[in-house]
């Protein structure tokens, strides 16, 4: 294996990192960096749990089998229904049960999932060496909870902006122990695509040549109301006489009622897919008019690559000040049809607020880095106003 500079190729195969995924949104995040990892001839292994495991949600472990370097372990931690706290229970049951047979010098976790915390609570609890990717971002509700928790349980911190590093620092967190990386997802969304769109319309049997991507997640403080609002942004979407590809929602507390939304969607002008392969779904991307919705892909992935995007509702908030972005609540139908009308097919300058592309190659540089791992186990508080 070529070596580069910095690197630490000797004792790189001794070391085993573990990736955490529990959504095919978090594997798409973790996966360029697992990749980096294992070319630098790491051993890498992956927990995977959460989403993946449920039919409902397009069976994606089957993605991450496909994809993911290293061996894999799968474990279920829900029956549909379950609330956070269950979840939280049972994948730290299944994850520190794992961990002892299976132990780690490093544990990789992302954002801001129930499962990413319960991890980062049994890797703090056991002192084993835990990583958190894009903390210190904001976005509201119970997520930016999580986020924040994940960030305070985790040793390492890898964040995607320099604003995000501030927000680390501002919790506590040494600033030698915070590396500004950017969005490991960009790796793919800034390399070329390795499908076609044709291959992609053709494999998902979308009809659409000129088409929008809409993603709307239930938001867990406003579980009583996510039928109402997905009633109204797609009755909205349905009205302007656009075509879009609906992706199904994440599993959190309100997503039966946006279900119930999209099992009466109009087939001619809504395909309704369950999961994509990430691979696809980039290249989907990069091809579609607009992009609505409250998914994160709006506010980060759609401003890289300068797809018009509409953020509905609080889930994203203040997560983004990319001018290709647009915000307007569920209800507003005069501003969403304004924006289909106005923003559709127009294209922006890429906004690289949240990295370059390059998330891998420093995250391989970083972990050759012998001083990485050599740091104590023991955190402390940093007050960055006496420091």
């Amino acid at each position: 294996m070529r070596s580069e500079p910095g690197s630490n190729l000797d004792t790189a195969g001794q070391r085993r990192i573990v990736f955490v995924s529990g959504t095919r949104a978090d594997f798409g995040k973790v996966e360029p960096l697992a990749r980096a990892a294992h070319e630098a001839g790491f051993s890498v292994a992956w927990f995977v749990t959460g989403m993946h495991m449920l039919q409902r949600y397009g069976d994606t472990r089957r993605e991450v089998r496909r994809q993911a370097p290293g061996d894999i372990y799968e474990f279920v931690n829900q029956s549909p229904g379950d609330p956070h706290d269950l979840i939280l229970a049972k994948t730290m049951q299944g994850f520190a049960d794992w961990i002892t047979e299976q132990p780690a010098d490093l544990v990789v976790i992302h954002g801001d999932r129930v499962e990413a915390l319960a991890v980062a609570l049994v890797c703090a609890t056991r002192y084993i060496p835990c990583a958190h990717i894009e903390g210190g971002e904001v976005s509201g509700t119970i997520d930016e909870i999580y986020r924040h928790c994940n960030s305070k349980l985790c040793r390492y911190h890898f964040v995607s902006s320099e604003a995000a590093r501030r927000r680390v620092i501002a919790l506590g967190e040494h600033p030698d122990d915070i590396y500004v990386i950017g969005s490991p997802e960009l790796d793919y969304h800034g390399s070329e695509p390795e499908v076609s769109l044709e291959q992609v319309t053709g494999h998902y049997d979308i009809p659409f040549v000129d088409y929008g991507i809409v993603i709307f997640h239930p938001v867990t403080s406003e579980s009583d109301t996510m039928g109402d609002q997905a009633r109204a942004l797609y009755s909205s979407l349905a009205a302007s006489g656009r075509r879009f590809i609906a992706i199904c929602p994440n599993n959190d507390p309100g997503s039966d009622a946006i279900f119930s939304v999209l099992d009466n969607l109009p087939a001619v002008q809504f395909r309704v897919i369950p999961s994509m392969r990430f691979a696809y779904f980039s290249v989907l991307m990069r091809n579609a008019s607009v992009i609505v919705g409250n998914s994160s892909l709006g506010v980060r992935e759609a401003p890289f690559l300068g797809v018009p995007s509409l953020d509905i509702g609080t889930r994203q908030q203040n997560r983004s000040a990319a001018p290709s972005i647009t915000h307007a609540d569920a209800h507003d139908d005069e501003a969403i049809r304004h924006f289909l009308a106005t923003q559709w097919g127009e294209r922006h300058e890429r906004w690289a607020e949240f990295g370059s592309g390059d998330a891998g190659v420093r995250f391989r540089k970083i972990l050759g880095d012998a001083a990485f791992w050599d740091r104590s186990r023991q955190k402390a508080f940093y007050d960055a106003r006496t420091s």
